[in-house]
């Protein structure tokens, strides 16, 4: 053997080598740079629907969930209340929901998909203040007309416990519906429905 092919072979050793770990330390090199481009587990969560246990919620009562960083309202309704929507009519600005704030499937007049479940974004469309839920009837401070609801102390605006807004104040439209699914009788998916994710 001679020398010459002695160099050729350790040449080829050495190149082979150097090429491998220089791939390897690109290819860590490349992790940190991708890595970064996708998005967070926090960015993720945000946008993940968000499931909700409803089987303890008593008529009446409101559970919060938060869903993209956002309140959602989940109230059970009596059927006083549900009588209650279809006779408040007058006083409401959208009493149909004309205006798409809810998915088709909750354009009614109850703004759900049971009727004794709303569903609703609790951010006032005025100014994004969050109202106070309200579910007596006709208290002084809100007047007789009031049959329970929802009230924002920011600037007055007024909603009915179907997310609609009452004529004559500050938020021009009902409160937002957002997209959701029941997925058995005691738990909801709220940010998602049968048509996906939203």
């Amino acid at each position: 053997m001679s020398s010459q092919g002695v160099d050729l072979k350790k040449r080829r050793m050495l190149i082979t080598a150097t090429a491998g770990i220089g791939a390897v330390g690109a290819g860590f090199a490349l992790v940190p740079f991708i890595s970064y481009w996708q998005p967070s587990a926090r960015a993720k969560a945000l946008g993940a629907p968000e499931e909700a246990d409803i089987s303890k919620i008593e008529p009446g009562a409101l559970l919060r969930v938060k869903w993209r960083g956002k309140v959602c309202w989940i109230v059970r309704r009596t059927e006083e209340t549900l009588k209650n929507l279809k006779e408040n009519t007058d006083h409401l600005v959208d009493p149909d929901s004309e205006v798409p704030q809810q998915p088709e499937y909750c354009k009614n007049y109850h703004r759900s998909i049971k009727p004794e479940y709303l569903i609703a974004v609790g951010i006032c469309t005025h100014l994004g203040c969050s109202p106070t839920y309200r579910p007596d009837i006709g208290p002084a401070d809100l007047g007789a007309d009031w049959m329970g609801g929802f009230f924002c102390p920011c600037h007055g605006s007024k909603f009915d416990l179907a997310a609609r807004v009452y004529k004559g104040v500050p938020a021009p439209t009902n409160l937002v519906i957002p997209p959701h699914k029941y997925l058995s009788d005691t738990r909801v998916l709220i940010g998602a429905d049968d048509g996906g994710a939203a």
